[in-house]
C-alpha cells in the first residue's frame, strides 16, 4: 500500500507572522469593463514579504499579469486595496504618472528601451547629470551586476532576446528601487541562459534586500529561484506558500499538476491501485516505480524522451499513470510492467 502524504492547511510565513507584509491586498478585485464583463482578479488576499523573490504562476488567463499591475499602480481595483508599508499604492487617478514610485516594473516587450541606442546609453539616460562621476560609476556598476558590462558599446538592437531582457532590468535596477516587478522575464531568453539569469538576480536580491515580485506562465522555472509562490486560477489566488510545501504538500490538484505534472484521480480510480479514498489523490511522477514483468497489470503505452529522462505512460485499459524512468533503460513500447505507488496526496 502506498504512503498517505497528508495535505496540509495554509500556514503563515515568518514574515506574516512578524507583522505586516512589506506589500499586502485585500479582497481585491478588478473587472475590465468591455461588451461583456471580464473578471480578471477576483477578492484576493495575498502577503508580499520584504527582500525575498515572489512568483505568480498559474495558466495563461488566470489573472497574474492583472495582479502584477494593480500592485505597480498602473491598474485601479474594482473593489479592495493594495498596501505597500502600510499606505495605498496610488493608481490612476492619483497620478500623473502611473506607477509607484519605489517600484519598477519590467514588462514583456521591452518597451523602455530605445533599440537604437548603445546600452551604456539606455541605463545612464536614466540617471541625472548633476554628479557625472557618480553617473559613470552606477552606469558601469549596474551592468557589471546583470554581466553585461562587456556589451556596453553595442546598440540595443543587435542584442539576443536574453541580453535584452538584462538590460530592461539593469535600467530598471540603476536607480536602486526598493521593489522589482517583472512580467514573464524569461519568455525571451533561451533555456540555456535562463538559469544564469535567475541565479543573477537571486545574487542582486541577496546583495542588496532588493525585493522580486514577478510572473511566470512556467512555473517549473521558478521552483529553484523564488521564495514564494503564489497559485492563481479563475482569477483567485488558490494557495501561497515556499516552492518545496506547494510541491510536496499542495492543498489543490491544480498546484500538483502545474507543479509536478502529478497523476490526479478520482477516488474511484485509485481504488483501482488498491489505494482507499473518499477523496481526489494525486500521485507524482517520481512516485510511480514499475518494473517490466510480463504478468503485469499496466503496459507501456507511450514513451517520451526528456533529455536525462524518461516519460512513461503505463495504461492498464482502464487506468493512465505518468512515470518517470531514471536512469535510462531500453524498456520498450508494449512491454507489461508491474507498478508500486510509493506515496500519494489526498486533497480535501
Amino acid at each position: 500500500m502506498a504512503q498517505q502524504n497528508s495535505s496540509c492547511q495554509y500556514i503563515p510565513t515568518d514574515q506574516q507572522k512578524m507583522g505586516v507584509p512589506l506589500i499586502y491586498g485585500e479582497n481585491l478585485s478588478h473587472i475590465f469593463h468591455a461588451k461583456q464583463d471580464v473578471v480578471a482578479v477576483d477578492k484576493v488576499d495575498f502577503g508580499i514579504a520584504e527582500g525575498k523573490i515572489t512568483a505568480i504562476i498559474g495558466e495563461s488567463g488566470s489573472g497574474k499579469s492583472t495582479l502584477l499591475k494593480l500592485i505597480y499602480g498602473v491598474l485601479e481595483p474594482s473593489s479592495g486595496e493594495v498596501r505597500y508599508r502600510g499606505w495605498l499604492v496610488p493608481t490612476r487617478k492619483d497620478k500623473l504618472i502611473p506607477g509607484h514610485d519605489a517600484m519598477k516594473l519590467v514588462s514583456q516587450g521591452f518597451d523602455d528601451l530605445n533599440l537604437y541606442a548603445k546600452v551604456w546609453d539606455n541605463i545612464a539616460s536614466q540617471l541625472p547629470n548633476t554628479n557625472l562621476s557618480l553617473k559613470e560609476s552606477k552606469t558601469r556598476e549596474t551592468l557589471d551586476r546583470l554581466n553585461i558590462l562587456h556589451l556596453a558599446q553595442q546598440r540595443v538592437a543587435d542584442l539576443s532576446g536574453g541580453e535584452k531582457q538584462r538590460v530592461a532590468i539593469a535600467r530598471a535596477l540603476v536607480n536602486e528601487p526598493e521593489v522589482l516587478l517583472m512580467d514573464e522575464p524569461f519568455n525571451q531568453v533561451d533555456a540555456a541562459f535562463r538559469d544564469a539569469l535567475q541565479q543573477d538576480i537571486r545574487q542582486i536580491v541577496e546583495d542588496t534586500g532588493l525585493t522580486v515580485l514577478l510572473v511566470s506562465h512556467d512555473p517549473t522555472e521558478v521552483l529553484a529561484m523564488a521564495d514564494e509562490l503564489i497559485v492563481m486560477k479563475n482569477a483567485k489566488i488558490i494557495e501561497q506558500h515556499s516552492p518545496t510545501k506547494l510541491y510536496y504538500e499542495p492543498n489543490h490538484s491544480y498546484t500538483a499538476q502545474l507543479l509536478a505534472k502529478s497523476n490526479i484521480l478520482s477516488s474511484d480510480q485509485a481504488a483501482l491501485l488498491g489505494i482507499s479514498s473518499n477523496h481526489t489523490i494525486g500521485i507524482h511522477q517520481e512516485d510511480v516505480t514499475f518494473a517490466e514483468n510480463l504478468r503485469g497489470t499496466f503496459h507501456v503505452k507511450d514513451i517520451r524522451f526528456r533529455g536525462f529522462y524518461k516519460e512513461l505512460i503505463l495504461s492498464d485499459g482502464s487506468l493512465t499513470l505518468h512515470a518517470i524512468l531514471h536512469p535510462l533503460s531500453n524498456i520498450a513500447i508494449g512491454s507489461n510492467v508491474e507498478i508500486h505507488i510509493k506515496k500519494y496526496i489526498t486533497f480535501v
